[in-house]
């Protein structure tokens, strides 16, 4: 029998799945090492200039092995992982994002042996590209880890004529990750001052509805990120 006891229970609401952006050096990383045992799926080629696990993530021209491989294999093995084990990994960080996008759009083009996705005929490329990126988000969302997506940052004029930093992420991919994550984190070097602010989040979160205190230690590091909860009065007879 599936169908639950038709009773209200004590809600559990702990996020689980971050977007973190910010200029280089700006302590990104940084705070995604912080999460609790994380392995970082890297990029950028310092792999080995972070203390945590890694995986060097490519187009392997040697091996034949795509980025779209790569990364099934990966979630296939942290799917069955046994936490009890040497990797009992409880989070996955994607750094950078943007990286991962360019590969698996150079997998598909080396597939289909084009320059770009515009030239696989009837849409083809976008389409594939779009259900590679959903599928991986999805898979990371389903499992019972904290995935953190990091990016890095572009400007955008305003119309006062002033700049904001927004993530370089392409808008349309953007939205199919962010859609995805319960918080987005910016973070800033301003002068010695490393700063987190929270740019979007999902929904309220509150201290007593977070079951993680890892977790919850992280956030209450990070200004605006739990929302201070409201006290009820009793109304007397």
């Amino acid at each position: 029998m599936i169908l639950p006891k038709n009773r209200p229970h004590q809600t559990i609401d702990t996020p689980h799945n971050f977007f973190i952006y910010g200029a280089t050096m700006s302590g990104k990383s940084y705070l995604a090492g912080h999460f609790p045992n994380p392995i970082f799926l890297n990029t950028d080629g310092n792999s080995l200039a972070n203390e945590a696990p890694s995986i060097q993530l490519k187009n392997d021209l040697k091996t034949g092995q795509s980025v779209i491989e790569q990364l099934d294999e990966f979630t296939k093995e942290i799917e069955t992982m046994n936490s009890q084990d040497d990797y009992g990994y409880e989070t996955i960080v994607i750094d950078v994002i943007d990286d991962v996008a360019t590969l698996i759009e150079q997998a598909i083009c080396q597939k289909a042996n084009v320059k770009a996705l515009s030239d696989i005929p009837y849409g083809k490329g976008y389409a594939t590209f779009n259900s590679v990126l959903q599928g991986l988000v999805m898979s990371l969302k389903a499992m019972p880890v904290n995935v953190i997506y990091i990016s890095r940052v572009a400007e955008k004029i305003e119309d006062d004529g002033s700049t904001k930093e927004i993530p370089s992420l392409k808008t349309k991919y953007y939205n199919i990750v962010n859609g995805n994550c319960d918080l987005v984190i910016h973070t800033q070097q301003i002068g010695s001052r490393y700063l987190r602010t929270i740019d979007k989040k999902r929904k309220n979160y509150y201290e007593s509805k977070i079951d993680d205190s890892n977790i919850l230690r992280l956030l209450k590091a990070i200004p605006g990120a739990i929302t201070k909860e409201q006290k009820t009065e009793k109304v007397g007879k």
